[in-house]
């Protein structure tokens, strides 16, 4: 079993990778097999599908990484933690916040991920 912040790394470099067969061998260390990953515009499920959800995110913001910006808080085998996305010349582009549930072995079965800071309350 690997530490959660390791599979997350994992997760975001598979994210960052623009090779196909390169990026589904991170997705497939980092995630179960039946995994979903959502965010607002975008979802995948399987191994094949979040590989290819993340190939579609790097069309659209071309030379643009994402980075883990804060520890991930887990427990029960639940966790979260922040995320930026930067544009080529290290520019913010967007901040957000992943949550998600880990399988028994310690893998991805579900991240949710939601976009901008957390509102102030009304």
């Amino acid at each position: 079993m690997t530490d959660i912040a390791t599979t997350i790394d994992t997760y975001l470099a598979a994210y960052n990778e623009p090779d196909a067969n390169t990026r589904l061998s991170l997705v497939t260390e980092a995630f179960a097999p039946e995994a979903r990953l959502i965010d607002p515009p975008l979802d995948g499920s399987g191994h094949d599908g979040i590989s290819a959800m993340m190939g579609a995110v790097q069309q659209q913001f071309p030379g643009h990484s994402l980075r883990r910006t804060t520890g991930v808080d887990e427990h029960h085998g639940y966790f979260r933690f922040g995320w930026d996305l930067v544009g080529p010349t290290g520019d913010l582009v967007l901040q957000g916040t992943d949550v998600g549930e880990l399988d028994g072995l310690g893998r991805l079965a579900r991240v949710t991920g939601f976009f901008g800071p957390l509102q102030e309350r009304d």
